[in-house]
Formats: structure tokens, sequence, C-alpha cells
């Protein structure tokens, strides 16, 4: 009588059930073949057949049968993972606590799936950001069932006031049955399907076991014809598998269906079982009580589903692994991915934000996760929306290309394409290093500012790009593509693509068409005709002319101071005296056209030095008065933009004064409704009381 006062709830009857269930045990569903279908069969299999049909149905799912008393396993447990570190990287090792609980089994041999691989199957997330991107694509793909949103938050569990990870949609929900696909590995229709980032079916398994120990999901679905609502809650969960000594994954999953205005169970198996998946759920789960499970499922309205991740990792110093402090509309990651210093250079460069902060910070990773957004679709952080943004907009000096892989062709299919879109960061005459190239797959960022070329100098930098390569495979993780010799064609095009274009553009930003970088580039250098010393009357500059000059006295110098031997003998070889004669007369024309020459030089250079002056004095007092006009505005706008924060400050304060204000409101209206509620129920069974004392003197009367 207990049990049954405590699952029923004030507008919700869960006597009724969907199915001819009866209370006793004893009764299991039979299997009608029709008239004549085992004939074929020799009379020992046809007895096989027979006996292994009438042997008692076990249920698909399976659940604890030997259920602990629910507070003290809450106490017990004290609402923490059960392994005794909550680092995820050093989670790996499932070590079993508590007593054994014996599960279900059944005749036929089945692949078994060990708890340890939750652990081991969320390591393909490196990152933790990924993760999130997996639960977005997920709501994504719910577009073509209504979605209109996602909201990513955090939010308090009222057992320990802990912090909680939730994701909701207002997609199509599910149904019971793609609930169960969804908590089980590989299943996944949408590989099939052309518009949907999904393909494995196993990234919700990932991403949520990446960012915490546990997670319960909530989904409510109109049904097939929109007529037949139901609504189901599963939960994975590490820390219930871990404390029950399951040596295998066990999911808890109830289910109800709406019939007449009421929610009624729907039972798989037994009205025990259900219960026991129930009973499971409150003890591990952050609600305590089937009536705290329906105020999450009326917060779902007519569809959706919302995700709640519990017992988050927490990193080498026992804080959470994710910070929701640094910043209230966002969630970031501490550790290796946050560079303060590219978060100071965020502030002085924005159009080069998003490279800066997209690895530790959820908010500039979404705002670029996705190439096209569709207009009725918004991703929500923490109670603000996330603007896309496209990295084509932070680009200048803009070129496009069309990349076409070289693939077998077949009659009938088109030909893939890749379209590149190349240019320079809009902070590139900063010359600081930003480049790299983000790869796109159906819209979804795959690789962010991938690196292709690494040159020694700087060569390359400021270059940014964008393309979407829907020819080439991702990975399972969805954080990088499949290593295959299309990508490697890929990648090597996109470095020709980016030496080209530095070649091409980079003096517009600043960099000189020096010899160096022009093999930084790739491109020959051209030796012109006045380095290789064959037209001597080209402009030169002075250094070379000054030098090359020297050179010609100290030859002509060695030349004369050097002896002439004497023969020995008559020597045919040596020239005759006339040449000799010639050769000194050469030699002081030499003397004379050099000391010409140097006069020339002189004047020149007199006549450069003072031009420079000039332009120097000029140029000086030009760059004096404009940076002075620019020292003035930048104090008008710093002036500006303290009076903008002092504003912001004084906003802040106000809104958190109004938020306090209704939670309190709020809180003493809940007090007040429970207070209502309590006297309702007192003047219940006082009325009770009553009518039994009336009927009871009625009897004696009569």
């Amino acid at each position: 009588m207990e049990q049954e006062t405590r699952n029923k709830i004030s507008d919700y009857d869960l006597s009724d059930v969907t199915d001819d269930s009866s209370d006793d045990e004893d009764i299991q569903p039979q299997v009608v073949l029709p008239l004549n279908f085992l004939d074929p069969l020799t009379p020992e299999e046809r007895a096989l057949v027979q006996k292994q049909l009438s042997a008692p149905t076990q249920p698909s799912f399976r659940v604890a049968n030997n259920v602990p008393n629910v507070k003290e396993t809450v106490e017990d447990s004290k609402f923490v993972p059960g392994n005794k570190s909550k680092q995820f990287w050093n989670a790996g090792e499932f070590e079993a606590e508590g007593n054994h609980v014996e599960t279900v089994t059944c005749n036929m041999d089945r692949l078994r799936v060990n708890p340890q691989f939750l652990h081991s199957n969320a390591t393909s997330h490196k990152w933790a950001l990924g993760a999130f991107a997996e639960l977005l694509d997920n709501a994504l793909d719910e577009v073509c069932n209504g979605a209109t949103y996602v909201h990513i938050d955090v939010i308090k569990s009222k057992k320990d006031r802990s912090k909680m990870l939730l994701v909701e949609d207002n997609g199509g929900g599910m149904s019971p049955d793609m609930l169960r696909q969804c908590m089980s590995l590989g299943y996944s229709l949408k590989s099939t399907q052309e518009n949907t980032i999904g393909h494995y079916g196993n990234g919700f398994k990932t991403s949520t076991m990446r960012l915490g120990a546990d997670v319960i999901v909530f989904s409510r679905c109109r049904g097939k014809d929109g007529r037949s609502p139901t609504q189901s809650v599963g939960m994975l969960s590490r820390t219930f598998l871990k404390r029950t000594n399951q040596d295998e994954i066990v999911v808890p999953m109830i289910d109800y269906k709406k019939e007449g205005g009421r929610w009624n169970m729907i039972v798989r198996s037994s009205p025990d079982d259900w219960r026991h998946n129930l009973d499971t759920l409150l003890i591990w789960s952050p609600y305590s009580s089937e009536e705290e499970l329906f105020k999450e499922f009326d917060l779902i309205e007519d569809q959706g589903t919302r995700v709640v991740i519990f017992n988050l990792w927490q990193d080498d110093k026992g804080e959470l692994e994710l910070d929701f402090d640094t910043d209230r509309y966002d969630i970031q990651i501490k550790g290796a991915n946050r560079d303060e210093k590219k978060i100071e250079m965020a502030r002085n460069y924005p159009n080069s934000s998003h490279f800066l902060t997209y690895s530790h910070s959820l908010r500039s990773y979404a705002a670029i996760l996705y190439l096209r957004v569709p207009p009725c679709f918004r991703i929500i952080l923490r109670g603000r929306d996330v603007d896309h943004h496209n990295i084509v907009n932070d680009m200048m000096y803009k070129q496009e290309q069309i990349y076409r892989p070289v693939t077998d062709s077949v009659k009938g299919q088109s030909q893939p394409f890749a379209n590149v879109i190349i240019g320079f960061v809009k902070d590139a005459k900063s010359h600081i290093d930003v480049q790299g190239f983000c790869l796109y797959h159906k819209n979804r960022l795959i690789n962010p500012f991938l690196r292709v070329w690494n040159a020694a100098g700087s060569g390359g930098r400021g270059i940014i790009g964008v393309i979407e390569a829907d020819f080439v495979k991702p990975a399972h993780d969805k954080q990088g593509f499949e290593h295959t010799e299309a990508f490697d064609r890929l990648k090597k095009r996109i470095c020709v693509y980016q030496k080209k274009y530095w070649a091409e553009y980079r003096c517009k930003i600043g960099y000189a068409q020096g010899n160096f970088n022009a093999q930084e580039s790739g491109q020959p250098s051209n030796k012109s005709a006045s380095d290789s010393g064959d037209n001597d009357n080209c402009a030169q500059p002075i250094a070379k002319k000054v030098k090359r000059v020297f050179q010609e006295l100290d030859a002509g110098d060695d030349r004369e101071k050097a002896p002439e031997p004497l023969p020995k003998r008559r020597d045919y070889t040596q020239p005759p005296e006339s040449q000799v004669a010639s050769s000194k007369i050469n030699h002081t024309q030499d003397h004379s056209n050099a000391g010409e020459e140097i006069e020339k030089l002189k004047k020149e250079n007199l006549e450069l030095r003072e031009k420079l002056k000039k332009f120097e004095g000029v140029k000086v007092a030009d760059l004096m008065s404009e940076l002075q006009n620019v020292k003035d505005r930048n104090d008008a706008l710093e002036t500006s933009l303290k009076q903008t924060h002092q504003k912001m400050e004084e906003f802040h304060k106000e809104q958190e004064s109004l938020i306090d204000l209704f939670s309190e409101e709020r809180y003493r209206r809940d007090q007040e409704e429970e207070n209502l509620r309590m006297q309702l129920k007192d003047a219940s069974r006082t009325i009770e009381d009553l009518v039994n004392k009336l009927k009871q003197q009625e009897k004696f009367s009569i």
C-alpha cells in the first residue's frame, strides 16, 4: 500500500499500464506460430523449437534486481563517482566496489560490454570542447523535426548542490525505442541521410562520458502520427555500474504513454521490473522522487530532449575541469588550452579573436562551428545567444579557388569539388602570427585553423582560409580527418595555393619582395643583369659601385707591382714590348677614370643627403601632428570606454539585484504553495475522517 501511494502523484495516474501484463509474475507472454509452420522440420527439431518457445522470456534491457535501500545507498555513496579519482584521464581503471548484484541473463551468447569501455570509448575526445560539439550536432540534426534552439547551461543538483551540465532542445524527441538505440553503441539512422552530421552512432556516449561520469536523459515524443505521445527517461551511469559491481553495462529506463490526458507507465516485461528501474533512477540520479522527474518533463513542453550530465570531471588540483566563473555567459577550459597572452591579443586584434580563443572558449568555438546556421535556429549558451560568425568576414584581399580531386569518374555522378576561399586576416598588417585553414565537412567544422605550411621565417603569416570538403571522411571524434590519400592531396594543394597567394599579395601588408622571401614562397629568385656584371651602365646602389671601383683599382695595382721574371732564354710565349706598353697606358687610363667616377659619386652622395634632410624635416612634422591626433582620439576612446564599463557594471549590479529579488519571490511563492498543499492534504484527511465517522454513526443509528 505504501509503495502504491509513493508512485502516485497529483494529475498523473500510474496504476494503469499500457499492456496486458498481470501482477502475477508466473504469467508469461506466449508466442503463437502459424498453422503447419514447423511441418518441414524433423520431430526432434520440432520438439526443440517448442521447448524454446515455451521457455519464459527475458527483458532485452536489464537492471539490477536487488535494489538496496534508497536512503542507505545514497548516504553511503555521498553522491560522488565510484572511482577514487575524479579526473577523467585517471579514471580508466574500473575497480568495482561493493557486493556483486546479479543481472538477468539469456540462453543465447552475446557480446558483453564491460563498464570500463565507457571511459575507453570517451578518450577519443582529447579536447573537452569537442564533446560539446557532438551534443550541438545532435540538436542541429533535429531542425528537420521542428527544433528552433539548443540551450547549454549550468544547473545545480538538489541533492548535493553540485554543478551539472544541461543540454536541451525542442526537436522531435525520442520514442522509447529510439532512446534505447541512443543509449546503445553503433545505432545510427543518420548515416543514410544527406543533411545530417551524425554518422557513427557513438557521439552521445563519447561526449557525455568525456564531460562527466554520469548522464540522465529526458525525452518527450509526439509519436509517429502525432497523437500517441510518449516520454522516457534513461540513465547511463558509471557511478551506478561501479558501486553495484556490474560486469556489463546496465542502463535503467522507464517509459510513459499519454492516454486520456494521463501519463501511464509502459511495461515492457513486468510491473516489478518497471519499478526496479524507477528505484535505480531515484537512487543514482540527482532526482529523489518521481515527482521531480515529472517536473523535468514539464519543462520540455510538447516535444524535445533534456540531457543532464552530473558528477563532472575534475583536474589535478581537485577543481572542476570546466571553468564556469571567468565568464558568466561562457564555458571555458582550464589548463594547457588556455593562453593568457592570446586572450590579451584577442582584445587588441578583434578580427583574429576566434583564432586566438577557440581552443579554450565554448562561445568562440560554437560561433564558427557551423559554416551555415538555419535562420530559425538559435544556439543559446548560459542564457545568451551565440552569434554565428563566418571566418570569411575576417579576410581582406580575398581569392576564391575551386579544387577538384582526382577520382574514378562514374557515369551519372557529379564530380566532387571543394570551394577554397583564401585571404589575409584584417589584422595581418600588424604582422601577428595568425594563419591556418578552417576545414568543414557537411557544414561542420572538423579542422579549425589547420596549418599546412610551416615556413622557417614569416612565410604565410596572416593568411587564413575556409574550405568545405565533403569528399574526405572525418574521424570518429570529428576533430580531424582520416589520413587518406585524398586528404593528403588536399593539404598539398592548399599549401600550393597559400604559397602562390603569399608571393602575389605579401607586399600589400608590408612584407618585402626579397630573395629570402622569394625562396620561402617557392618562387625562383630573379637575378638581375646588374648583379652579374653584364651591364655596368644600369642604376646600382652606391655601395655596389664603390666596391666594384676599388676592386678594379686593387687589381690594377697588383698587376703593376708584380715583378717581371728575368728570362734565362728567349721565351716566345711572352708578349712583345708593344703590347706591354699599351697595357701600361690602359692602367693609367683606368686610374684617371676611377678618380673621375669617385668624384662623381661624392657629388651624388651630397645631393642625396640634402634631399633626405629636407624630406625628413617635412615628414617628421607631419608624423608628429598625426601622432598627436591619434593620441587625442585614443584618450577620448579610453574615456568613453571607461564610462561604458561603469554603466555596464551598474547595469549588472541592477540585474543581479533584480535576479535576487525574483529568486526570493519565487522561493517565497514555492513555500506558500507547499504550505497550501500541506493544508489541503490535512483538510482532505480531516474530511475523510469526518466522512468515516459520519458513516459509522449512520450504521449505529440504523
